[in-house]
């Protein structure tokens, strides 16, 4: 028999595939065990991953297969009757095993098994114990029909010492490995939920009571263990109920029903999932997703709790993301476990089978055949099936591998053939942006963020393939979406890299729209920076007042000094040059050369130009040294030579010493 521990419900039969887009997924490497039989039982440990095949209560062989080498273990131990649960201590180093309702019974595996088992019995005559979960190293919680008992697990003596007891009346519990919390339910219908959390100590939350669709009368147990379970989703704790509607002529099916788990206040229902179907599910939880399986439809669908849906104010109501699909058919090769026939032979899998066994968070288990598999999803096809652009997006931004996904629709977006609305362009923008700016302020580093550089390398570089190619992407398209990021990320108060500026001014230039370009300028859509001036600066061929616009901003950047000398000596505008160092208190500053300005000056042959220039330089060493003349290491020998050339030693004389 399976281990039932956190087990939900078995599912139907296999279906016959008539659509390729196939969402859901099991592993295509799954692990391998001894199936089920008369001579072998087969458990499953959740906390550790673990599959145990116990052959003959032990005594011909326990092999235990896990997700990796290290929790790949064999071993024999002696048959004391038939086995109800099997589970390694979270380090691997104590066994614990359960052979009857009273006590459970210890194996230490430090340098492998050890030959003296010691054990421990609950509490009370009339205690059952209904299962047992490891909570750390060596601490174990006992689940009776009364409550809990909380052990420390002392090895080296072989012993246990009590460490905390719980009375509450037990029809059944649920344990949530990640958590480490655990769920008992008790009261006349099993919908009195009290939780406990396991962190070094035992601590009790607020009880809570689960809606029930119908009461029955006289009361009994109907909110059983298969309907219940637990997902962490976006960081939170939520317990999952598998409600059933009665069978009316307005039912609307069943629904799961989440209730949000708090430490100082009763769980808290915050979403239902409608399914709009009747029978038998399962759940698996995905990468934030709800998975619901499906038995009478053998199809899968999948809930993401984070997308808007209705709300009646304290409650959100949710529709499946997309169509129910049934899960990709797979092919399966079984490789003989105990014979030593190398051949694996192709064997049919039935998905959706009767055997099916599903555990927490993304675990099907077909004992049957001898299969662990870890449920996945595919978002190709979910991209293809969701037309809504932004909903889209906002379901993309939610997944671990989505940022090709969402880069590959963001391009998809700007083709002809899409006619995406720029309304609706803009929208997305601001979610991408949004998202990066909660990234760059948060601590939690998790969210996949699409920054300035993946949207220029994957998506913008398209319009740089439009000048090539030429596409029928018209450059106001191009243009418009530009100025939309830009805006978007100005909004979300992130810097514009200068790539994004330059591409909209190329835009432009190559299209001959400068009234345009002088407008963006003008009135700073394009923001100042020293790239941009150059840039600018680089177009006055093409479109003369860029030189202009170029030292108007350099003069704005109020950082870009030397540079705007360096353009107006370019420009062989010295003396405009010479009014922007005094109009900025350049005069005294060391940066600016005087060696430049008298070369400059000399090449232009006008004489009263370098007479000027040399004065205004003279001035300076005045100011800075007390005397006219440059210093050895300014090289400035040939200049003052020219000098006296023109105007003579004596006047030089003269002139200096005035």
């Amino acid at each position: 028999m399976m281990d039932t521990e956190g087990i939900k419900p078995s599912i139907g039969a296999a279906s016959k595939i008539d659509d390729n887009r196939h969402y859901v997924e099991l592993s295509k490497t799954p692990i391998q065990f001894e199936p089920f039989s008369k001579v072998t039982n087969v458990f499953f440990d959740d906390s550790n991953r673990q599959v145990f095949c116990v052959r003959s209560g032990g005594a011909t062989g326990v092999v235990v297969k896990g997700p990796d080498e290290k929790t790949n273990i064999n071993f024999r131990m002696e048959d004391r009757g038939d086995v109800i649960s099997i589970k390694f201590s979270l380090d691997l180093r104590i066994l614990a095993i359960q052979r009857s309702q009273k006590s459970v019974e210890f194996v230490n595996f430090f340098d492998g098994i050890d030959v003296l088992e010691y054990s421990q019995s609950c509490k009370g005559k009339s205690t059952k114990i209904i299962g047992f979960c490891w909570t750390s190293i060596n601490e174990i919680v006992f689940i009776t029909d009364h409550g809990i008992e909380f052990y420390e697990v002392i090895p080296e003596k072989r012993t246990l010492r009590s460490l905390k007891t719980h009375s509450v009346s037990v029809h059944w519990f649920v344990w949530m490995p990640d958590s480490a919390i655990l769920l008992l339910a008790s009261g006349s219908l099993g919908n009195i939920i009290h939780p406990f959390q396991f962190k070094g100590n035992v601590f009790k939350l607020p009880k809570f009571e689960v809606d029930m669709p119908v009461v029955p009368k006289p009361p009994k147990l109907c909110l059983l263990e298969r309907d219940v379970t637990m997902a962490n989703l976006f960081g939170k704790t939520y317990i999952v109920v598998l409600r059933h509607q009665p069978k009316t002529a307005g039912s609307v099916g069943a629904e799961i029903v989440l209730y949000q788990l708090q430490k100082e206040a009763p769980a808290k229902k915050t979403d239902v999932l409608r399914l709009d179907m009747s029978g038998r599910f399962a759940i698996n939880i995905v990468d934030n997703l709800v998975i619901v399986h499906h038995q009478a439809s053998k199809t899968s669908m999948i809930f993401d709790i984070n997308l808007t849906g209705e709300s009646d104010g304290f409650v959100t109501y949710h529709r499946p993301v997309v169509a129910p699909k049934p899960i990709k058919p797979l092919k399966l090769r079984r490789k003989p476990v105990l014979s030593g026939n190398a051949d694996a032979a192709e064997i049919h899998c039935e998905l959706y089978s009767h055997n099916w066994i599903v555990f927490q968070p993304n675990i099907v288990i077909d004992a049957k055949l001898g299969f662990l598999w870890y449920v996945h999803i595919d978002l190709e096809p979910i991209v293809a099936m969701i037309e809504d652009k932004y909903l889209l997006i906002r379901f993309l931004l939610q997944r671990t591998e989505c940022k090709m996904h969402i880069l590959l629709v963001c391009k998809s977006m700007l083709s002809p053939e899409q006619r995406t609305p720029l309304s609706v362009i803009a929208k997305i923008f601001n979610k991408l942006n949004e998202v990066y700016q909660n990234y760059m302020v948060s601590e939690n580093k998790n969210q996949v963020v699409v920054d300035q550089s993946d949207m220029y390398t994957h998506v913008f570089s398209r319009f740089i393939e439009n000048k090539v190619q030429k596409t029928d992407i018209h450059y106001k398209f191009i243009v418009a979406v530009l100025i939309e990021y830009i805006r978007s990320a100005n909004v979300n108060q992130i810097q514009v890299q200068h790539y994004l500026y330059e591409l909209v001014i190329n835009t432009l230039v190559r299209h001959g729209c400068f009234y345009q370009l002088h407008q963006f300028l003008q009135y700073h859509v394009l923001s100042d920076s020293k790239p941009i001036a150059c840039l600018l600066l680089s177009l006055e061929s093409v479109y003369p007042p860029a030189h202009q616009l170029a030292l108007d901003m350099l003069k704005r950047l109020n950082t870009a000094n030397d540079e705007i000398v360096e353009v107006l000596l370019s420009k062989h505008q010295l003396l405009p040059a010479l009014r922007f160092i005094r109009s900025v208190g350049y005069t005294d500053s060391q940066h600016v050369s005087a060696r430049k300005f008298l070369e400059a000056a000399m090449m232009t042959r006008d004489n009263m130009l370098f007479y000027t220039v040399f004065k205004f330089f003279e001035q300076r060493n005045i100011k800075m040294r007390g005397h006219p003349k440059f210093q050895p290491g300014e090289h400035c020998e040939p200049y003052v030579s020219h000098f006296q050339a023109l105007f003579g030693a004596e006047a030089f004389t003269q002139i200096s010493s005035a």
